[in-house]
């Protein structure tokens, strides 16, 4: 075993606005200079904590979908596939830029690995005969009627719509926890990672999107993270976002979360599933949980910034 085994382990969550910030068309070097600011960070973090990295890939795999919608000629990929070709093409991005942070403050002999990674899903999820997840590109009225998949009517126009179930275990977890034993940092479970069904021994691969957080969070327990941390394009957690009383929460156990969740606080489509996974860790033995910006990652550890989620 490392010599580091007995660091911490951190299990940095980081959310889209790590590669592609609002306003931008999402190029790839945009999206590299964007990297830099997290993994900045998380490289000096290495010197004191074991380092899982997970990340989103909505904006990936929806220019996927919509290069696919723009050539018909061209076989249609399943879900899956692109989700994990984005695994790839994201942990390429965040290793190559972590790397160079590394030799940057002189660290030169880091192990770094990006990990495909499978998620269990349940066939019986009730997510997949009500599929509610609205994925790639908006299409009109007049266009949905040839589309071979259902929509659903949102604010930019017609969406793919597909089933998002709850992560019941992620196949790699064993070899993860030797990873870090073994002192590398790990890149994985990627857009929610590659959602699949038990088929006896083996596993199908099947059509949903996974909520990255819950999956980080599912895995944060079963590797037995230390601490866990949400980096968005929000501050942290606060109550009447976008009112005149917007207010930061410093601090939030995990009974409180449910109150505000219930109070509609926390909405399904922005802070509501970072609170929920922040929650689910405490709940089920982690030491510390964070939500904070992809700016402070640094400081929202040491205290300073950001919204922590306690224990009841």
């Amino acid at each position: 075993m490392a010599e580091n085994s007995g660091k911490p382990v951190l299990l940095a969550a980081l959310g889209g606005n790590a590669l592609v910030r609002k306003g931008q068309t999402g190029t790839v070097s945009e999206q590299f200079e964007n990297l830099r600011v997290p993994i900045r960070q998380i490289a000096r973090l290495s010197r004191s904590c074991r380092i899982i990295i997970t990340h989103g890939n909505g904006p990936q795999v929806g220019n996927l979908l919509l290069q696919q919608e723009c050539c018909p000629s061209t076989p249609r990929l399943p879900l899956e596939i692109l989700v994990a070709q984005t695994q790839g093409q994201i942990g390429y991005m965040i290793e190559s830029t972590l790397d160079s942070e590394l030799m940057a403050i002189g660290v030169h002999e880091q192990p770094l690995v990006s990990l495909l990674s499978y998620v269990v899903v349940d066939t019986d999820d009730p997510a997949f005969s009500e599929p509610t997840k609205p994925i790639g590109p908006a299409f009109g009225e007049t266009e949905i009627k040839d589309l071979p998949y259902p929509v659903v009517e949102t604010p930019k126009g017609y969406r793919r719509v597909v089933a998002s179930p709850r992560p019941m275990t992620i196949v790699e977890k064993r070899e993860i926890r030797r990873l870090i034993d073994q002192g590398f940092i790990v890149i994985c479970c990627g857009g929610g990672g590659i959602p699949v069904i038990r088929e006896g021994r083996s596993f199908a691969g099947v059509d949903a999107v996974i909520e990255k957080y819950l999956a980080s969070a599912k895995l944060a327990e079963e590797v037995g993270v230390d601490i866990f941390l949400i980096a968005t394009d929000e501050a942290g957690a606060s109550l009447d976002y976008g009112g005149p009383d917007q207010r930061l929460l410093r601090t939030m156990t995990v009974d409180e979360a449910d109150v505000y969740m219930s109070r509609g606080h926390f909405p399904p489509g922005s802070m509501g599933p970072k609170v929920t996974a922040a929650a689910s860790f405490i709940r089920n033995g982690g030491k510390r949980a964070f939500i904070t910006s992809v700016t402070a990652i640094e400081a929202a550890l040491a205290g300073e910034v950001g919204t922590e989620i306690i224990p009841a």
